[in-house]
């Protein structure tokens, strides 16, 4: 019976912490605005980084041929 009654009080204990954790996290603004975090990405107004006419043809640039991917036997 003794460890019943520490059970329960340690569930009482973590119950009170996670609403403690719960109340924090909704007075700090953790919650506030989470619309606007996820539309930024539809809004991408990043300049596009244009390449010097060297880099077009590079070897960085290219797709590796099937040949050339299959292992020597």
């Amino acid at each position: 019976m003794d460890v019943f009654f520490l059970l329960v009080f340690l569930a009482f204990l973590f119950v009170m912490s996670i609403g403690g954790v719960l109340y924090w996290a909704v007075m700090s603004g953790q919650f506030e605005d989470s619309d606007e975090n996820a539309s930024v990405i539809l809004q991408d107004e990043d300049a596009a980084i244009a390449l010097p006419d060297s880099e077009w043809g590079s070897e960085a640039t290219r797709v590796p041929s099937a040949k050339s991917s299959l292992p020597m036997r």
